[in-house]
């Protein structure tokens, strides 16, 4: 078994139901359990900022999945919730990114683990770092608790609880 750890954002309404829905999709796969969610968080958009702020999350999976099986998954689930396309980190339904492969250092023309950016993004690494702090990004030779120590303080600030974890799977 696999160990994955996916993030999903969200900034068009409705914000939650495109969160729980994704949850939804991803359990549906035999091949994928869900071991962990975290919280929601609400936090700015970053790049292309004319836009609604984002709700994002962070789960961790056990799956049979190749990493290319569990991507070919997460665009499918963004397809079936409305994922458009267009201004690169524009308003979006849903998006699902491969943060962590188990502990694999990968890049190939569809994908690239660990997510290339996760390191520089508090939307990312404050919920990873609330359900796996110590999980060291080999690449980096650092654990996600370190690479949060790293980030601005106002990166950090503008990440915001919107939805405590144990409400999220109601």
């Amino acid at each position: 078994m696999n160990t994955g750890y996916i993030a999903l954002g969200t900034n068009i309404e409705p914000r939650e139901n495109h969160l729980k829905e994704a949850l939804r999709l991803l359990k549906a796969h035999s091949e994928i359990t869900i071991e962990k969610v975290s919280s929601i968080y609400e936090t700015a958009p970053v790049g292309y900022t004319d836009q609604a702020d984002f709700l994002n999350m962070v789960v961790h999976v056990h799956t049979s999945d190749s990493p290319v099986e569990l991507l070919d998954k997460c665009q499918e689930i963004e397809q079936q919730l409305g994922r458009k396309r267009g201004v690169r980190f524009g308003p979006r339904t849903i998006d699902l990114d491969i943060l962590l492969y188990n502990h694999e250092n990968s890049k190939t023309e569809r994908l690239i683990i660990p997510h290339p950016r996760m390191h520089q993004r508090a939307f990312v690494l404050i919920p990873l770092h609330e359900i796996a702090p110590t999980i060291l990004i080999q690449a980096l030779g650092k654990n996600v608790k370190e690479l949060v120590r790293e980030l601005p303080e106002t990166d950090i600030k503008d990440v915001r609880i919107w939805m405590k974890s144990e409400s999220v799977e109601e």
